[in-house]
């Protein structure tokens, strides 16, 4: 489980383990283990497979409910860009959760996570390149990319290989732009994702269903 999904999961379980609470969990967990051998927390990076247990057990109802579990954590809206040379939609997501609002403002208070984040943002390298880049010792570098992984800020994306047939793995960062904003000591974040971002993930792709 990595990216946006990851990331998303931290808040959407607890969102949805609360909104059902205890007894009906239990039965969707049940159901999701009988139908496809994962948990609810590996379902929600297979987002289509827990929808399909919520509609054998509310019906079209379900489609309420998913709105209300992703509204709790999130929101998102194209917005279009112009310019001479290309015409794209990139998407902003609204943190709507103080979980992932911490994350962000932790991983962007860091000096070091700041110049990580900022060095694989428009294109994807290797752990020794990215602390090579930013001048990073390669002890509390390593903890602090593992970190960034561990929160989902930091993705898989492709690999190298050694002389020896080694694959060392490339990360990226899940979005291209984040605005932080502090009015009247409220704090919202909203992050724009990477094209990567958006077509690995499958809690974006039921959002946008809805």
């Amino acid at each position: 489980m990595q990216g946006v999904d990851f990331f998303l999961s931290q808040s959407l379980e607890l969102v949805i383990r609360k909104n059902l609470g205890t007894v009906t969990v239990r039965k969707i967990e049940k159901r999701l283990f009988e139908k496809y051998g994962i948990s609810l927390t590996e379902s929600l990076t297979q987002f289509q497979k827990l929808d399909s247990v919520l509609r054998e057990h509310f019906g079209a109802g379900a489609d309420g409910l998913e709105e209300e579990f992703f509204k709790n954590v999130c929101s998102i809206k194209p917005v279009e860009s112009k310019n001479k040379h290309s015409h794209s939609i990139k998407k902003w997501i609204t943190l709507n959760d103080s979980i992932l609002a911490d994350v962000i403002l932790e991983a962007f208070g860091d000096v070091d996570k700041k110049k990580i984040l900022a060095s694989v943002t428009d294109e994807s390298k290797i752990i020794y390149d990215i602390l090579h880049e930013c001048k990073i010792p390669q002890t509390s570098g390593y903890r602090k990319i593992n970190s960034l992984i561990k929160n989902g800020l930091l993705l898989i994306d492709g690999f190298i290989e050694t002389p020896d047939g080694k694959k060392i793995n490339k990360y990226q960062t899940i979005f291209q732009n984040v605005n932080i904003h502090i009015i009247k000591n409220k704090v919202t974040v909203d992050i724009q994702m990477n094209e990567k971002s958006i077509e690995t993930s499958s809690i974006i792709l039921a959002m946008n269903g809805l």
